[in-house]
């Protein structure tokens, strides 16, 4: 198959060089090209129709194609090619899961503590243990954070404290005063003799300095970037990006959540303004699991081993009573879509409320019914997303899911403080998500993602305040009014939403 999209983007760049040349060129030659070209979008066309794709997905490949041939043609080269995810990342999907069980299948069930919850919640965890490895854990501290000054504020309280070793690992770096900083503190920590590992998303850092990556690896510090992209045509993998945002301190403190490395995330953009983001500060047992997500994936990239008692904590004999607290990593190397099905998991599993913060809100057809049908049956259905976007195509194609959802009886929300960034759940005021995904198909289906699933411990409930805070700092969208927008924004929202299953 690669031998024929080879061949597919020879003629593409033959057809281009002679289309900018064609002065020079007889009629027939470039008539000749314009047929091979023609015949290569058919192809392409016959080849997607084969694949027995999702509905969605094969009609907006064919309409982009024989609305744009140029343009569609190598929009699918770089994106659009339904390569198996599982092929391309067998040997991850096989040697985390080997690991997973060897390091994690030992820990403790808490089938005793499980007792206390409802059917419905023992159900869901049970899933997520099944699907990612990963048991849950009662012995481990949680603490939101709200935003980025005070995540970065503990982040690099925490940092300095290191005694060993510290991992990163990245979606988004930038080279402004919080990556300044966050070098600085690295860099010091080498030179007293800790053990710094970075891994950084190759695509989502395409623009950090060389600069501050030669230095942090002339310091001393292993900064390796993920998935790196050397030529986007002919590479496979592109598409598929670490989302996943991840420190790891001496194996014992850990950070997940929605906040990249940069001075937006502390307010510092004119255009945004305040940032509103979640994260979340982890201290026990459940941080060997990030730091097992963390070492697969240097595994899968340099080839290096480090899953040793070295970095992996022993488990607490007698753990302290906290909630349940479980990290669960989704990825195109999954074969479940785990994210996904834990999100839809919950929200069948509600009896009371859902509520919702995302700010790319592009839910597939499971997700989108799961939320209409709660509605309709009574359920508190709440989705809250950013007034002011930054981008603007998914912008727009959330925008036009808002009817059937308003219909259906749930209500939206649009944050007017500042910019929301958060990715949180919460279902009957007990139960919650927060992480790196958002309720989009891109972290559904091709990102590698991370999310914590919390259950009653003390950070469910700040969740379920700082929700009812920024609810109380938005403007609820009413449907009568919304469907007086103007008619432009309903087509750019009806073509936003016709292009969702490729963003």
């Amino acid at each position: 198959m690669k031998n024929k999209f080879r061949l597919l983007l020879f003629i593409a760049v033959i057809a281009s060089v002679i289309i900018l040349t064609k002065n020079l060129w007889g009629e027939r030659v470039v008539g000749t090209v314009s047929v091979l070209f023609t015949l290569s979008v058919i192809f392409i066309c016959i080849v997607i129709f084969l694949e027995n794709r999702h509905p969605s997905y094969t009609l907006t490949w064919l309409v982009v194609l024989g609305a744009f041939p140029l343009v569609g043609f190598f929009f699918y080269l770089f994106f659009g090619r339904n390569v198996k995810k599982r092929r391309l990342f067998a040997r991850k999907a096989l040697t985390d899961e080997k690991a997973f069980l060897e390091i994690e299948g030992n820990r403790s069930s808490y089938q005793d503590k499980m007792k206390h919850m409802g059917e419905h919640q023992q159900l869901l965890f049970k899933l997520a243990h099944r699907l990612g490895h990963s048991p849950i854990s009662f012995g481990t501290k949680t603490k939101a954070l709200t935003d980025g000054i005070e995540t970065f504020e503990h982040i690099f309280r925490e940092l300095k404290k290191a005694k060993h070793h510290i991992h990163l690992e990245y979606y988004i770096v930038r080279h402004d005063q919080v990556g300044q900083k966050l070098k600085e503190v690295l860099i010091e920590k080498v030179n007293e003799g800790v053990e710094v590992r970075f891994l950084y998303d190759a695509v989502g850092c395409w623009k950090l300095s060389k600069n501050y990556i030669r230095d942090l690896n002339k310091s001393g510090v292993e900064m390796i970037p993920f998935l790196p992209v050397r030529i986007p045509l002919l590479n496979n993998k592109i598409n598929f990006r670490n989302h996943r945002k991840i420190i790891v301190i001496d194996g014992t403190v850990g950070f997940v959540g929605g906040l990249n490395v940069g001075d937006e995330y502390l307010g510092k953009n004119s255009h945004f303004g305040y940032w509103r983001d979640t994260h979340l500060l982890l201290k026990g047992e459940a941080v060997r699991t990030l730091q097992m997500i963390f070492l697969q994936d240097w595994y899968y990239m340099t080839n290096k081993k480090l899953s040793s008692p070295t970095y992996l904590t022993n488990v607490l004999d007698k753990p302290e009573q906290t909630g349940g607290v479980q990290l669960i990593a989704g990825g195109p190397d999954n074969k479940w879509d785990v994210i996904k099905n834990l999100f839809f998991s919950m929200i069948i599993s509600a009896k009371k409320s859902i509520w919702i913060a995302s700010p790319y809100f592009v839910p597939d057809e499971d997700i989108l019914s799961a939320l209409k049908v709660a509605a309709l049956s009574g359920i508190d259905v709440r989705l809250l997303v950013p007034y002011r976007p930054d981008k603007k195509i998914v912008y727009y194609a959330s925008r036009s899911y808002f009817p059937e959802l308003l219909d259906a009886g749930a209500k939206v929300y649009e944050y007017t403080k500042g910019f929301m960034h958060s990715k949180i759940i919460i279902v009957d005021y007990e139960l919650a998500s927060i992480g790196t995904s958002n309720m989009d198909m891109r972290s559904f289906h091709l990102n590698f993602e991370v999310n914590a699933f919390l259950y009653r411990t003390a950070s469910t409930q700040k969740l379920v305040d700082e929700f009812i805070k920024d609810i109380e700092q938005s403007r609820e969208i009413i449907l009568e009014e919304y469907a007086k927008r103007a008619f432009y924004k309903k087509l750019f929202e009806s073509t936003a939403r016709l292009l969702s299953p490729l963003l």
